[in-house]
């Protein structure tokens, strides 16, 4: 069970990476502090139930565990250097100290990069060589610009309530972002079933097998709740931007967030059921 914890815990690490990344969107100087406060926070809470899930993984089993227990630590140490680092980049959200702020959200990104390339590396079965390193490293990375991107654009909506004047162009810039990177979502998901099944080996083909067969209804549902239904709700969201309706638009992006969740939680149980990072 301790595979299928990490699987799970992935979702919120792949959170707290993409949400450093979805902080880049909007322009800092013209924007209230409060959303960096708020959002900061909210990943930062996301990255610290990783590491301390991880952390709490090695303590909780006698039996041997996959991943083991020193990769454990080490997942968590990364996670754990995350949380620091962008409680570092929070607290100069208080104080006028750029030089320090743009170093520790550097950082912050790099750092949760790294963590949740590792995080989901950790979980690949032996055999794939480099080309399946780079599967699901991809499909960390991307998955992570999805759930980030799509939960910071919801949390920007709400900014709209409080400054009346701000730009309907800076929401439109998360939404032009978002659908970018569902169709790279899309393309990486269909990549890591190609590299598994090419360069598996029989390990390979057999997780494909299962995958095509016991588990194609999950798959579908998957792509359903995943991408397409994200690409929908992101056509909704841009065209009721141009009205504008702000407000419509941030409802539409909490159930886009919401299918998010639900589609990366349903891509990490068939990681656990077939070795495939969908």
């Amino acid at each position: 069970m301790t595979r299928f914890a990490v699987c799970f815990l992935l979702v919120f690490g792949e959170l707290a990476s993409g949400g450093m990344f979805a902080l880049a969107i909007p322009p800092f100087a013209h924007v209230e502090r409060g959303f960096y406060k708020s959002s900061a926070s909210v990943f930062l809470a996301a990255g610290a139930l990783t590491a301390g899930g991880l952390a709490l993984l090695t303590t909780r089993s006698v039996a041997p565990i996959s991943p083991g227990r020193a990769e454990l630590w080490t997942l968590a140490a990364l996670w754990i250097l995350y949380c620091v680092v962008v409680a570092i980049y929070l607290r100069t959200l208080w104080n006028d100290n750029e030089r320090l702020r743009a170093r520790a959200y550097t950082a912050g990104l790099a750092t949760g990069l790294i963590a949740v390339v590792a995080s989901i590396v950790a979980l690949r079965p032996a055999g794939l060589g480099v080309a399946g390193i780079a599967a699901y490293g991809l499909i960390g990375v991307v998955s992570s610009l999805v759930l980030g991107l799509v939960t910071g654009a919801m949390l920007f909506g709400h900014w709209y309530l409080i400054d009346l004047d701000m730009p309907v162009d800076y929401l439109r810039s998360f939404v032009r972002v978002l659908a970018v990177v569902l169709v790279l979502d899309i393309a990486a998901m269909a990549l890591a079933i190609i590299v598994v099944w090419l360069g598996g080996g029989a390990l390979g083909t057999k997780a494909v097998d299962t995958l095509l067969g016991s588990h194609l209804e999950l798959l579908a549902v998957r792509l359903v709740l995943g991408p397409a239904a994200l690409i929908a709700l992101t056509w909704m969201c841009w065209q009721t931007l141009k009205i504008p309706q702000t407000m419509a638009a941030t409802g539409l992006l909490y159930i886009a967030m919401m299918a998010a969740i639900v589609g990366e939680m349903l891509g990490r149980f068939i990681l656990f059921r077939t070795a495939i990072p969908l």
